[in-house]
């Protein structure tokens, strides 16, 4: 039995509107009326079909493709193969990742629960709750007293939205994800079981026992931030944690209290940020990585996957390696204990 899918395709659309779309330029205009169906990678794609290039190692795969069409740059675009229609861009992945989107405009966001259940009629949410029309309460979300859920967001099924949580407009929630403590802003997506706004590890530590210190602080996320399944992030001691604008964290993350991260920084699975940790705009860190806490990683910086960064890092460093230096170092180093291990 052939499997329905999980998203509704939309289409078929002409190559005239996939072009605009994705900001695209369609270089032949006889072309443009021509309809596509689906969206495919170059070697699983056929007649009918929009693919792309955009990794030289796939040169063979697009030299052979039977795709309709192609997101390319233009001086890629000489080894399509003949009746492979060019939409020629400047960024191919990012033309495609808009095309798909025409295609599949509920792929943004992962499918719990098929049919809406519109907040009125869910069971668990409070009387006392602020829910703006066009909001989607699954069965089994729990929605607390004096939490506000913006227009066109979406609670998936047994989320938990706390004591006066706010949730802004166009964002996720998915299912068995808890927020307290939290303000969240728009077009924010939360996937499976992310833990948001739980105490931070304060302690003040001594010989008769280490005593719990409140946290009251709370966790603000600002808009188009994703953030990844099972990825816990601490509410502040005394400040906030805030997670700035259109920064993306993978999955399993931990981010302590106090910590500020800024614009537009990507954070990969497993990575540890300790508390009062400060990232500048457009950080990246590679996965594993980590920072002791009270320190700062500058605008820009990148660090590489399973380093262990315990100073400072200027904006635009590249470092790698426990504890983290300069990249170059840190070959350096690999290549010292290489030429030892011969010995």
């Amino acid at each position: 039995m052939d499997h329905p899918g999980f998203f509704t395709r939309t289409g078929p659309h002409s190559l005239a509107e996939i072009a605009a779309a994705s900001e695209a330029t369609l270089s032949e205009e006889k072309a443009a009326a021509t309809q596509i169906t689906d969206v495919r990678s170059l070697d699983l794609a056929g007649e009918g079909d929009l693919s792309f290039f955009d990794n030289r190692k796939y040169l063979d795969q697009l030299k052979t493709t039977a795709a309709s069409a192609c997101f390319v740059r233009e001086a890629d675009s000489a080894n399509l193969p003949e009746g492979c229609t060019p939409l020629l861009s400047a960024a191919p992945y990012h033309a495609y990742a808009r095309a798909l989107a025409v295609f599949y405009p509920e792929a943004a966001r992962t499918l719990t629960h098929g049919p809406v259940r519109l907040a009125d009629e869910a069971p668990n949410v409070s009387p006392h709750a602020i829910i703006e029309p066009g909001a989607v309460i699954e069965p089994g979300a729990v929605i607390a007293p004096e939490a506000r859920i913006g227009a066109d967001t979406r609670i998936c099924s047994n989320a938990f939205i706390g004591y006066r949580c706010t949730i802004g407009r166009g964002g996720y929630v998915g299912a068995n994800a808890t927020l307290t403590h939290a303000i969240i802003g728009d077009r924010v997506v939360i996937h499976q079981g992310a833990q948001i706004g739980q105490d931070g590890f304060g302690f003040a530590m001594g010989p008769q026992g280490h005593l719990r210190v409140p946290q009251i602080g709370r966790v603000i996320i600002q808009d188009d931030v994703d953030i990844g399944a099972n990825t816990c992030i601490d509410r502040g001691a005394l400040n906030d944690t805030i997670i700035g604008e259109g920064t993306k964290i993978d999955n399993l993350v931990q981010i302590g209290h106090n910590v500020v991260i800024g614009r537009h920084c990507v954070i990969v699975a497993q990575v540890g940020v300790s508390g009062s940790t400060v990232l500048e705009d457009f950080v990246v860190m590679g996965g594993q990585s980590a920072s002791i806490g009270h320190t700062r990683i500058g605008m820009g910086a990148q660090i590489a996957a399973q380093s262990g960064v315990k100073d400072a890092i200027p904006p635009g460093g590249i470092y790698g390696g426990t504890p983290a230096v300069p990249l170059r170092d840190y070959a350096r180093q690999l290549a010292a204990v290489k030429r030892l291990a011969r010995k």
